[in-house]
């Protein structure tokens, strides 16, 4: 009887996710008064002369900085997720398969290259999960991202439960095809990163 070797499947190098950092020079001060309010405000801290109000009002300005934050990590979600869904719609065998948003949205949230988790354990992101359902979640109902006056203070105060139901709404929209992450593989770049990486290799031609 002659043996045979199974033929490893064929890996997709999908397109790069490249995330933007956006400037913010009020954003870090506010989130750890936002937090150290949340405290107070809970009784694990003491409050010194702040009432309810003032730490309310710095709790919420940390919940819109954050919100805001997610937002725009959303729009690189949504930005990479067209240009895969493109690079599918490029090619026949991947197109017959039926993948859609919902397909790399659920990819990239739970089942990411090892590659790109580690990288984001580099960066000190721990729980990119967390972080990428969200702000899709956010990006899905948000065409621009609203000002803070214009949402109401509860959805400010506990918009990642909000986001989290709706990110479970965005996948539930349509049924999909699930990817299979031992057939797919991409990088994740930060801006500056790409841009050098090009610069070199541009260099080299």
């Amino acid at each position: 009887m002659s043996g045979g070797v199974t033929p490893c499947p064929k890996t997709w190098i999908l397109p790069p996710l490249i995330l933007h950092p956006f400037s913010d020079a009020t954003g870090p001060s506010q989130l750890v008064e936002s937090s150290r309010a949340s405290l107070v405000l809970h009784g694990l801290l003491p409050g010194g002369d702040a009432t309810p109000e003032q730490l309310e009002e710095k709790l919420l300005a940390g919940r819109y900085c954050e919100l805001r934050m997610l937002f725009y990590i959303g729009k690189d979600l949504f930005r990479w997720i067209e240009q895969c869904l493109d690079f599918i719609d490029h090619r026949a065998e991947l197109r017959q398969r039926g993948y859609r948003l919902q397909s790399l949205a659920a990819y990239l949230v739970y089942e990411p290259p090892q590659g790109v988790r580690d990288k984001l354990r580099r960066w000190g992101v721990a729980d990119y999960r967390g972080i990428f359902s969200r702000a899709l979640g956010l990006k899905s109902v948000f065409e621009e991202l609203p000002a803070r006056d214009e949402l109401a203070r509860d959805f400010l105060r506990y918009y990642y439960k909000y986001a989290d139901h709706l990110f479970a709404a965005l996948l539930a929209l349509a049924r999909y095809q699930e990817i299979d992450p031992s057939e797919f593989d991409f990088a994740l770049y930060a801006s500056g990163e790409y841009a050098r990486m090009l610069e070199r290799e541009w260099a080299e031609e």
